[in-house]
Parts: C-alpha cells; structure tokens; sequence
C-alpha cells in the first residue's frame, strides 16, 4: 500500500487545480454577497428617497457624468414645454396595471425641453395598441399648456439586448426606452439629451396615456448565488479528499 507521501506528481497536480478551483469559488460566492450588500443599500436608498420631495432635475451641465444610479426613482421638478410633434413610442405589454388599461400597448415618450436648455424624455404613460399613432402624432395631450413645470420620478435607460430590434423610424416606434436610441428620432435641435427619463405620476382615471405605472423592483438573486459557489467550494473539497484517499490505498503498480 502506498501513502500520500508517494502520490504521483500527476495526483499532486490535480489536486492543486481542485483546491485552486474551490478557491476560486469561495472568492465569487464572497463577491456575491459584496453585490447583496450593495443591492440591500441601494433599495433602502430607493425607499427612502422615492417618497421625499421633488428635487431641481439635473442640469445640462452634469449630465456628462451624472451617476444615475445616484437618482433612480428620485422625484425630480421640470420647468419647460412639452415637444408633442417629437413624441416616440415605446412597445410594452402591460400586465399588472395600476390603471384600467392592459395588454399590448405602447409608452409614450414626449421630449421636454427645459427652460434653461436640454431635453428630457417624460414617460407620460401607457396606451393600448390603437392608439399608437395618435400618440406618435402627438395628438393624445389636448391643448398644449405652453412652458409648464411637471414633477415626475427620475429613471435610469433600458439597456438593449442583443435580440433588440432597430427602431421602426417610419411608425416612431421603439422597443427601449432608452434616451439615447429615442433621440435618433427626434430633432437634432433639442439636443443635448438627459441620460435618463421621467416618469409621470397617475392622473385623472380612465385618462391617456396612462401614468403612474412605475414599478419599483430590483432583481436581488445574489444570495442564492452565493449559496450556490460556497456548495461547489466545499464539493470540490470533499471530492478531492474522497479521491486523495482512494489514490492512497491503491497498490503501487509496475516491478
């Protein structure tokens, strides 16, 4: 019988890169819990400050290196006019409304152009399919209400995936609402564009577009994921020591 004294060198080197591999995910399972740390404060952010008064919206200025992630859902104050002729639409399907309207349907996007300069895009709401080119039109907001000052819920852009669509330019239809991809169809003049948009609060019932359906959620797996690297950490573990002792007990071939 041999000992772990004479293991091969091939035994050794395996057992190197098992451990090295249980290091490896010990150190992600700790990463993870870093990220849980970091989503557990930023929802108590969110908490706290989705309820406070509006604040000044960002100016122009700061927008080249304005932290979003700083302001999401911050209530924020506008002071300008609505673009109603630059309005884009954004598909959705709306499946838990806060409102009576549901299903297929679409987000429309206004520009506002800020008093001192800028443009934001105001979320105004939701409004089912039909009304997707009355919306695009801009003709869902009645008389224009000229330089007005609007209150709303600051958010960060949609990413697009790789499956995204190019927007449909013709239809002014978009499927992210994302303010750098909802420029490509607005006025060059109304540049520059805030790197986030506003959300409009609930206005009166039965009214379009439908505001007020912000959904205030963020995905929080990072505890689950920790679990789950620490258990390949101690398999990995105990594999090799029920390996280790089974290369031990073998008899030494050869003369």
């Amino acid at each position: 019988m041999k000992s772990f004294a004479r293991l091969r060198l091939s035994d050794w080197i395996f057992a190197v890169l098992m451990l090295t591999l249980a290091v490896v995910c010990v150190f992600l399972g700790s990463w993870q819990m870093e990220r849980l740390a970091e989503k557990d404060a930023l929802v108590a952010a969110v908490d706290s400050r989705i309820t406070a008064a509006p604040i000044p919206v960002p100016p122009p200025e700061s927008w080249g290196s304005l932290n979003t992630e700083d302001l999401v859902y911050q209530p924020v104050e506008l002071t300008g006019a609505y673009r109603y002729t630059q309005t884009t639409t954004v598909f959705t399907s709306l499946s838990d409304p806060k409102g009576q309207y549901s299903g297929p349907g679409y987000w429309v996007m206004t520009p506002f152009e800020l008093q001192g300069g800028g443009t934001v895009f105001v979320n105004r709401g939701f409004v089912p399919q039909q009304y997707q080119e009355t919306a695009a039109l801009g003709d869902l907001h009645g008389e224009d209400p000229g330089t007005v000052t609007i209150s709303g819920v600051l958010r960060t852009p949609e990413t697009p995936g790789f499956m995204t669509p190019e927007a449909d330019m013709s239809n002014r239809i978009e499927w992210v609402r994302d303010p750098e991809r909802l420029a490509k169809m607005t006025d060059p003049a109304l540049a520059p564009i805030a790197p986030f948009y506003v959300d409009l609060p609930a206005g009166a019932t039965g009214e379009l577009p439908q505001a007020g359906e912000t959904v205030v959620s963020f995905s929080n797996n990072h505890f689950g994921y920790a679990l789950t690297w620490y258990g390949f950490a101690i398999v990995a573990v105990v594999m090799l020591g029920f390996w280790l002792a089974r290369q031990a007990r073998q008899p030494v071939s050869g003369p």
